[in-house]
């Protein structure tokens, strides 16, 4: 939405409270970062704090790149952070910061690219090479760009397929387009490593927002009536093939209410099924409550207190962490162990 465009991009050359929740973030990794990107920062949680240490990160509208450049301190040299922005103006903030963070660490694990957070695939600065050697100037010419694209699509994506071990983004996906959304998180599925795992911070809703609503530009740039609602963001991740999805974080206040509708930050869990056969080898595990059952994505009802063994999908949603917090799992080390 052009709307998103010139908003964003006036954000990013001077400060717009409007735009981001109050949110607390660990002030030892704020140190290295320019102050310029510290003012110009928008979001409504820390995802980054679901990074760990020498893991391939991706920043989904990553902006200045203030969440780039904590995730880049986590991961450490073995690591590596990619933000994906199509805000020139904040790609461009983002990118003027890198050196200046690359030497107070010590270390260059950071890259920012250009494209569409829908778009995994289509890489907007080798769209803008290719138009530098053949300006579009006929319907033939439109063709051969059209052509190249593609090709460019399917032998060097943006983002590479089974590539990151973890997904972040921080108030971003509501900007995307309704009609787009599920192409999004589709997206985000295909570039997720087998078993890898998404943090996402965004607003949701408490109930669907009306048209009238979505049609007012100041709100949808606002990261307001392009929200999902609190389950309708749940489904959208099921539908997308994910597995083990919480909702890990939701503020009891609302960040902002319109029209009785209450607009509030959350963050959101999940992961991407492991198909390999290591990670869908048979184990044995046991709920252990609180709840007397529980039932999992695929209709699997585990009673608390009793083994049951499992093989295939069941197996790797264990193994993943997607629900180790309340399974004692047999047929495979402990952590910290051999």
């Amino acid at each position: 939405m052009d709307s998103v465009v010139e908003r964003y991009a006036a954000a990013a050359h001077a400060r717009e409270d409007a735009l981001c929740c109050p949110v607390s973030y660990d002030p030892k990794f704020l140190k290295i970062i320019p102050q310029d990107v510290l003012d110009r920062d928008y979001g409504c949680g820390d995802p980054s704090t679901y990074v760990r240490e020498g893991e391939t990160v991706l920043d989904l509208g990553a902006g200045g790149g203030k969440i780039c450049f904590i995730a880049a301190q986590i991961v450490g040299p073995a690591g590596r952070v990619i933000g994906v922005d199509m805000n020139d103006d904040m790609l461009a903030l983002a990118r003027n910061a890198q050196s200046a963070v690359t030497a107070a660490v010590g270390y260059d694990n950071v890259e920012f690219r250009h494209g569409r957070i829908q778009d995994l695939k289509t890489d907007l600065d080798a769209v803008d090479r290719l138009l530098d050697g053949n300006p579009v100037k006929t319907a033939s010419d439109y063709k051969a760009l059209e052509s190249a694209i593609a090709r460019l699509r399917t032998e060097r994506p943006l983002i590479a397929s089974d590539s990151i071990d973890v997904v972040v983004s921080n108030c971003v996906l509501n900007l995307v387009a309704d009609h787009e959304k599920p192409t999004l998180f589709q997206e985000i599925f295909r570039v997720l490593k087998p078993g890898g795992r998404i943090a996402i911070s965004d607003i949701v809703s408490d109930r669907d927002t009306p048209a009238h609503l979505k049609e007012d530009a100041d709100l949808w740039s606002g990261c307001i009536s392009g929200a999902l609602t609190e389950a309708g963001f749940a489904e959208a991740l099921a539908d997308a093939g994910f597995i083990g999805i919480a909702l890990d974080k939701l503020e009891q206040n609302p960040w902002q209410v319109v029209e009785d509708i209450e607009y509030r930050s959350a963050t959101y869990v999940a992961y991407k099924p492991d198909t390999s056969s290591a990670a869908q080898a048979r184990l044995e595990a046991i709920y252990t409550g609180p709840w007397e059952q529980v039932v999992d994505e695929a209709g699997r009802i585990y009673r608390r207190g009793e083994r049951v063994q499992l093989s295939g999908d069941a197996a790797s949603a264990l193994r993943a962490g997607a629900f180790s917090s309340q399974f004692v799992i047999f047929g495979e080390p402990e952590k910290g162990c051999c």
